[in-house]
């Protein structure tokens, strides 16, 4: 499952209910939201909300709000109030992520009412004995990692695998965040990841990390923004199984052997991802030239001294050293290079030549 981030700090402006519709439209069905950040108004707070309510609902997506007993005092919601929970569905609230001062009695009551979010890092075995003595209904509860806006702040790998491998052995259901790459959240504008690592990580290599390799059941970009290119990215791996990525092509000679959809063989090497269809589909000769080393990312081509293999496209997944029967004639631009290590075996990628360097 993927969500994305809505910061109530402003009236929805026609652009960011824009913006929705495109996440929505590039798979994502899942909204995240704060409602206890305290510079913020109150009422302004609310009718944004209100807002953010009315185009999730329109769009069947859920709406996880961010609170604690504090902002809850401030937005003077009570959730011990009989139809409190209902009050915030109405508005189009599907979940509560409750942290800081909510008691665990308040806890288990909401979740047989609606989604519950927990902190993944703060609950306790303690908390669990006593959440299952108040009766809370588990299966409508998530854990969730917080997002760390200060470099340096965020979790190690370490630390996130332990807690959800504990976690999960309990049946609990795993959300982490990644960073975006447009409309960085202030005021440090250095990306809301979860882990550390992530911070300038490609958002959609970082999601796949989260999913592949900590076994997180959600993943919410932390950032207000995805370009427009990352989001296709993001629709290209979910939905079509296939990884798209730029290139600046170094000559255009062989273009139409690059460009295009490829399929990576599968019998997956160790250092270079291969084309499957790249030989068969090549028509000339192709003399050696720009015999240079290989850096990570470049993009090869098979030249006539190689014989049989002339006309192989690989794209180098580790430094490799120069190699007069292989000419480099492109390479994945720096954005795109972590997506590299996620070509598995028989999958699909794209390559496309970058609007920068069309530009």
């Amino acid at each position: 499952m993927l969500g994305f981030s809505v910061f109530l700090g402003e009236p929805l402006s026609k652009d960011k209910k824009q913006y929705i519709e495109e996440m929505n439209h590039a798979g994502f069905t899942r909204v995240f939201t704060s409602l206890h950040i305290p510079e913020d108004d109150p009422q302004a707070v609310i009718y944004t909300l209100q807002q953010l309510g009315e185009i999730t609902q329109q769009l069947q997506m859920d709406l996880m709000a961010d609170i604690s007993s504090d902002g809850l005092r401030r937005l003077a919601i009570d959730l011990n109030q009989p139809g409190a929970c209902d009050k915030l569905k109405d508005i189009g609230v599907t979940g509560i992520r409750m942290d800081y001062g909510i008691d665990n009695q308040t806890i288990a009551a909401v979740s047989s009412h609606m989604q519950v979010g927990l902190n993944a890092s703060t609950l306790t075995d303690q908390d669990v004995s006593e959440l299952t003595s108040y009766q809370a209904d588990f299966t409508n509860m998530e854990l969730w990692h917080n997002y760390y806006p200060r470099p340096e702040t965020g979790l190690s790998k370490t630390y996130l695998q332990s807690v959800n491998r504990k976690w999960q052995s309990l049946g609990f259901k795993i959300v982490a965040f990644v960073p975006g790459d447009e409309n960085l959240r202030g005021p440090l504008y250095a990306g809301l990841p979860t882990l550390e690592e992530h911070r300038r990580e490609h958002p959609l290599a970082a999601a796949i990390d989260l999913f592949q390799h900590y076994g997180c059941d959600a993943v919410h970009i932390g950032d207000s923004g995805l370009s427009k290119k990352v989001r296709e990215q993001f629709t290209g791996y979910f939905q079509h199984k296939k990884l798209l990525l730029e290139v600046e092509l170094l000559a255009n000679t062989y273009s139409s052997l690059i460009l295009g959809e490829h399929t990576n063989r599968v019998d997956d090497a160790q250092d270079v991802v291969r084309s499957q269809e790249a030989r068969k589909n090549n028509q000339q000769m192709i003399e050696p030239e720009n015999n240079q080393m290989r850096r990570q990312g470049s993009v090869t081509i098979d030249n006539k001294s190689y014989l049989r293999y002339m006309g192989e496209v690989q794209i180098t997944k580790r430094d490799l050293p120069a190699d007069e029967k292989v000419n480099v004639a492109a390479k994945v631009i720096q954005k795109d290079r972590a997506l590299i290590d996620y070509i598995s075996s028989g999958y699909r990628f794209e390559l496309r030549e970058s609007r920068d360097s069309i530009e």
